[in-house]
């Protein structure tokens, strides 16, 4: 029989207690790994001082973080920049000054010809001149209503052997007008003038644009027309006529010799020549089809049936014997 001692007993029942008396802390256990294919709950809201296992993808259907950045600190990629449109000046910027029109050639004038016969020709513009004025020839002016009298005198007495002259244009006028050369008026005055022609002459003349109404005269002094009103005013006259042998060369004031229009029915430059009349084309014949039969040959009858004669409807092929019992 054993004897138990209650201080033992005491004694026993303490050990698994603290010094005071007070039941021992169990000890810790780690806590349990995610299992890294398990999903996390629907309804779960991510730890927002989590980060994500660097071997993990996210999931397909889910957005990422707006504020979240790349794993390794690496800066999002920038947006591209929105391309301009081609021509478009940056802003700020001074618009381009538009191009000039490229200077036209100059083109280098040829002398005057003085013909010896009282004629100036003028290889520029196909004219020929009467080398004096109205001025130098009768000492007087005139009116425009008086003009055609020296003009009929001049033609009537055929100078140079020519009856055509007439009164000039302002273009024919201005042609005459040369900045390079001088010449001098009845009165010693200095005018851009080719002196090739006589010198004293006056150095106005009648053109063809003045009326009655509106009084026009071209002064070489200024080198343009002058317009006055309508009143009694005096002029010299120079005369001129288209000289022989440059009727090729564009007279000044005409108009641009038009392009003759193409004929009738003529094709256009680089057009395919139409078909005849009353042809029609012909159709192309399918791919795989035979050709049909030339006119005039008629169709052959199908296998087993003789040609019958014209308006008679051929036989029908007989049946063929049954096949033999067995």
């Amino acid at each position: 029989m054993v004897e138990t001692n209650p201080q033992n007993e005491e004694k026993q029942s303490n050990e698994g207690n603290g010094p005071s008396g007070t039941p021992a802390k169990p000890a810790s256990t780690p806590a349990p790994k995610p299992d890294a294919g398990a999903k996390p709950d629907a309804g779960a809201k991510p730890d927002a001082g989590a980060k994500p296992d660097a071997g993990s993808k996210p999931d397909a259907g889910s957005k990422p973080d707006a504020g979240s950045k790349p794993e390794g600190g690496a800066a999002p990629a920038a947006k591209p920049a929105a391309a301009k449109p081609a021509g478009a000046a940056a802003p700020g910027a001074k618009p381009a000054a538009p191009a000039k029109p490229a200077a036209k050639p100059k083109v280098e004038k040829k002398p005057l010809i003085d013909n010896g016969d009282g004629t100036i020709t003028d290889p520029n513009s196909g004219l020929m001149w009467k080398k004096t004025d109205a001025w130098i020839d009768t000492k007087k002016f005139y009116t425009w209503p008086q003009a055609p009298e020296y003009v009929d005198k001049v033609n009537a007495e055929k100078f140079a052997g020519h009856a055509d002259w007439r009164i000039p244009n302002k273009a024919e006028a201005a042609s005459l007008v040369d900045k390079t050369k001088k010449s001098m008026d009845k009165n010693g005055t200095e005018y851009p003038f080719d002196p090739i022609f006589e010198i004293g002459a006056a150095a106005v003349t009648w053109i063809t644009e003045c009326t009655e109404e509106k009084v026009v005269r071209f002064d070489y002094k200024i080198s343009s027309e002058f317009t006055y009103p309508p009143c009694e005013l005096w002029s010299s006259i120079r005369v001129v006529r288209n000289a022989e042998g440059y009727e090729d060369v564009p007279k000044p004031g005409a108009a641009p010799a038009a392009k003759p229009a193409p004929k009738p029915g003529a094709p256009a430059a680089g057009a395919k020549p139409a078909a005849p009349a009353g042809t029609a084309p012909k159709p192309a014949a399918p791919a795989g089809d035979k050709p049909a039969a030339p006119a005039g040959d008629k169709p052959k009858p199908p296998e087993g049936q003789d040609n019958a004669p014209s308006g008679e409807t051929p036989a029908a092929p007989k049946p063929a014997d049954p096949p033999a019992s067995q």
